[in-house]
């Protein structure tokens, strides 16, 4: 069962090429009613990093959410080549589902350079071994799960999320913007370290959103509730391995017009900063509902 959960998220970030700077993608079938964002990063830096040179790896990356995905048809993920420079290549994919754009990203590649160096310390934090895995914490809610949302966590993901003290999202109690958990996939990777990159652009989009909720106790179950990711950017400072555990920093220093903005700090078992994301999120509350 792991084995084959792992295999499908390689073979979701495994696009098919179907002319040049053009490539194709599937969904999952996981019981969501829209494509997961995560999905949609992850595929679109696979496209653009297919069309860089090997020794060129992502440093940056910012993206748009325009439109709901459909997880019942292809995504066309179209890039294009905007400069090739000595350092420095830039790519611009553009996500495409019925004719319309549904989210668009620009990637920064880098060559390997030295230069300074210096990080903020990783917060205290007890290990991933003392801790629950997100899906057995979910197991308990099983029985209060609305119709849409009984598949996706009943099935078993390809990524494994520890969270540090958990929200119960049926009955959550108002908190500091601020969250930790440790993440990883569920299996071993090839030693690819774009794959990598890739998969944990997929891991970023999964609990960040959430913690701009927190002050305000309420929760995507709620029917009165419209939640949605806006944008996303990722900077890439150091090397790492996706199927190790990694410490999910985050926090959300505001919320307003019916937006949180959210920020993560991604850390490895020794305590080495290797990752940034940042996300602006919808956070609708509905009066009558």
């Amino acid at each position: 069962m792991n084995t084959e959960t792992i295999n499908d998220l390689i073979h979701i970030l495994d696009l098919e090429e179907i002319e040049k700077n053009h490539y194709r993608a599937t969904s999952p079938d996981e019981g969501w009613q829209r494509v997961y964002g995560g999905q949609v990063i992850g595929q679109a830096l696979v496209a653009a990093s297919r069309t860089v040179p090997e020794d060129r790896h992502a440093h940056s990356l910012h993206g748009y959410f325009l439109r709901p995905g459909d997880t019942t048809i292809p995504i066309l993920y179209k890039v294009d080549r905007i400069r090739d420079g000595r350092s420095f290549t830039t790519r611009r994919v553009v996500a495409v589902q019925h004719g319309r754009a549904i989210f668009n990203m620009s990637i920064s590649f880098q060559v390997a350079e030295d230069g300074f160096d210096h990080q903020m310390p990783r917060p205290e934090a007890p290990g991933p071994e003392d801790l629950l895995d997100e899906q057995a914490l979910r197991a308990a809610w099983v029985d209060r799960l609305p119709p849409e949302y009984a598949d996706s966590f009943n099935s078993i993901r390809p990524i494994e999320v520890r969270p540090i003290d958990p929200v119960n999202i049926f009955e959550p109690e108002k908190r500091a913007p601020h969250q930790m958990c440790w993440m990883k996939a569920r299996n071993p990777l090839p030693d690819d370290p774009r794959l990598h990159q890739c998969v944990l652009a997929y891991l970023s989009d999964w609990s960040l959103l959430d913690t701009a909720m927190l002050p305000h106790a309420v929760s995507f179950t709620q029917n009165n509730m419209q939640v949605a990711s806006l944008d996303h950017a990722m900077w890439f400072h150091r090397p790492f391995r996706a199927d190790e555990w990694l410490l999910y920093v985050q926090d959300s220093p505001s919320a307003s017009g019916a937006r949180g903005l959210n920020r993560g700090l991604i850390y490895d078992r020794q305590g080495v900063l290797v990752a940034s994301a940042a996300q602006e999120g919808l956070i609708r509350i509905h009066d009558g509902d």
